[in-house]
């Protein structure tokens, strides 16, 4: 199966959603963070979070959000938090036995958001 999309070797909806969720522990657990999560509706977020990994792992869910730029705007995230925010994520998709190819793959993209979501 070598046109699998990354989406597809991660296990389509399903498993991006609970591997999303598996996240969304780790970040609430983790209080370098934690508190920029502390008055958000997480039921949403979460979804919400389920279809842009989706989108930017090829997968059928078109992300329909605000860019990260503007979603993020006002948070004043550190380069440090969203550093610990990555590894909170790379560590569920460990937790999942994400193949390390794809795990990268997935960081690689997560990557390419931290000049829009860290502030200046």
């Amino acid at each position: 199966m070598s046109d699998a999309t990354l989406y597809d070797r991660l296990g389509d909806e399903p498993a991006v959603g609970a591997v999303v969720d598996e996240f969304y522990d780790r970040v609430s657990a983790d209080e370098r963070v934690a508190h920029h999560f502390e008055d958000v509706d997480t039921s949403a977020q979460r979804s919400h979070q389920t279809t842009l990994l989706s989108a930017v792992t090829g997968g059928p869910m078109g992300y329909e959000g605000d860019d990260m730029e503007t979603a993020h705007e006002g948070l004043a995230i550190t380069d440090a938090e969203f550093g610990a925010i990555a590894g909170r994520l790379d560590a569920a998709l460990r937790e999942f036995d994400v193949d390390g190819a794809d795990r990268e793959a997935v960081m690689e993209a997560v990557e390419g958001f931290r000049d829009d979501v860290v502030a200046e």
